[in-house]
């Protein structure tokens, strides 16, 4: 059963409150100051606490950061008359689950107070999680996931069984997020239907509205027949929304209902469509930033990151890097001693985006043989076998793109194979068409 404790100085609200929630089948407890807010808070250990921002003897923020101090997984919903961005978004810093501003609608209160007992009992799962992964630290491979850090594959495992939440993936460019969002899909429930993919930032407001949610015929001027929307398409499967942190303003609040209600129209449309999708969101801008910068609606926010994966840096990782290194590395392939060194000098700005690339070109130009540093052609002192990790690490270059190793695989092609094309297209395992077409498009002699 979940447990509720409301702290708020007008005893009308408090009953108000209390009895609403016992009459839903909640435990409910109530505090009309910050103190009495602390000690009820330890003395019945609730899920979730609706803190009133403005308290007689404490500021409701000051309260929220002491409560989460003495319980981390603890869920925080802040109530206030006077709502503003930079409040919320201090909130939000702080752990804040929701913030709602008065006089609150009972039913909005009821499905932000459900959404955080979720979320209180996913955290408090991932605690156990985390916990366990500690006593079982041999086993970090044995699920197959040698990319993955053990403590993010068991997060992988709990959002997959619980595909019903919305789930935000957090990391820099090329950290694996696209990669992570397949990866809870396949594991899911909805394995079985669509998975579809969208990036936030490549479209204007008018086309990115039309790819999510589908137009009828007419409804702009390109617009010569109806087209479903991914929301259609993804059905009961999921729908990877990349780069949500840049989705246009227009567009957060039909994203909002969507994830609210289930229902949206198509553009120019005027019937409800519903839609069961699974949404999964991923970011390398820090959303609370854009909230207080106004780019970035904060109730979407607080929809949005229900479950949060953080994904690590390769720099914050430099005890997996040979681990990772052989398993992205072409079967077959083995990497000598000293590229494995090289590998763990280097910072790789690109993350594994720019490690796979890498591995990929120094199989090719290796041809068979084993991967030397110079295969590597990674950038400053990386291969000099003097040089430290620290002295790498200061290495900051543009992370390897894929056209630039596959160019560099045809030029190598071309000068082992005597520039012969044929050959070199063997080397390759492509049709010479295809090497025509490469290189014509590469720029690759």
């Amino acid at each position: 059963m979940t447990s509720i404790l409301v702290v708020d100085d007008d005893q009308t609200i408090r009953d108000t409150l209390t009895d609403f929630f016992q009459a839903l089948g909640f435990t409910a407890h109530s505090a009309a100051t910050g103190t009495e807010g602390r000690r009820a808070a330890a003395a019945h250990a609730p899920d979730v606490v609706l803190v009133d921002l403005r308290l007689p003897d404490a500021d409701g923020l000051t309260l929220l950061e002491a409560l989460r101090a003495d319980d981390p997984e603890l869920g925080v919903i802040v109530l206030t008359g006077h709502a503003d961005v930079p409040v919320a978004v201090r909130a939000m810093r702080q752990g804040a689950l929701d913030f709602l501003e008065k006089p609150v609608d009972l039913d909005a209160l009821r499905e932000a107070v459900e959404r955080a007992a979720e979320l209180v009992r996913l955290r408090r799962e991932v605690s156990l999680l985390r916990a366990r992964g500690r006593d079982d630290e041999p086993s970090r491979h044995s699920s197959g996931a040698t990319d993955l850090p053990p403590s993010l594959a068991r997060l992988i495992e709990l959002a997959a069984r619980n595909d019903d939440v919305p789930v935000l993936i957090t990391g820099e460019t090329g950290t694996g997020k696209g990669f992570v969002a397949r990866r809870i899909h396949d594991r899911s429930a909805r394995a079985a239907q669509p998975f579809v993919e969208v990036n936030g930032a490549t479209l204007n407001a008018t086309f990115l509205e039309s790819e999510l949610f589908g137009h009828e015929r007419g409804a702009f001027t390109d617009a010569k027949q109806a087209k479903r929307g991914l929301f259609e398409v993804a059905a009961r499967g999921t729908l990877f929304l990349d780069e949500v942190g840049e989705l246009v303003m227009e567009v957060q609040p039909k994203l909002l209902k969507v994830l609210e209600q289930r229902t949206f129209r198509r553009l120019g449309g005027t019937a409800e469509l519903t839609s069961d999708a699974r949404v999964i969101t991923a970011t390398n801008q820090p959303l609370a930033e854009r909230v207080q910068d106004a780019r970035f609606r904060a109730d979407l926010y607080y929809r949005l990151h229900v479950l949060t994966l953080e994904l690590p840096p390769l720099r914050a990782r430099p005890d997996e890097l040979r681990a990772l290194a052989r398993s992205f590395a072409p079967a077959g392939t083995k990497l000598s001693a000293d590229a494995l060194r090289a590998i763990e000098r280097y910072a790789w700005p690109g993350n594994i985006r720019e490690l796979k690339n890498t591995l990929w070109r120094a199989a090719l130009l290796a041809d068979g043989a084993e991967i030397q540093p110079r295969h590597l052609a990674l950038p400053g002192d990386v291969n000099d076998a003097r040089s430290t990790p620290a002295t790498a690490s200061k290495t900051i270059e543009q992370p390897i793109t894929l056209a630039d190793a596959e160019r560099a695989a045809i030029t190598a092609a071309l000068e082992a194979a005597g520039g012969n094309r044929a050959r070199a297209a063997q080397r390759l395992g492509i049709a010479r068409s295809t090497l025509l077409e490469k290189i014509k498009r590469l720029d690759a002699r």
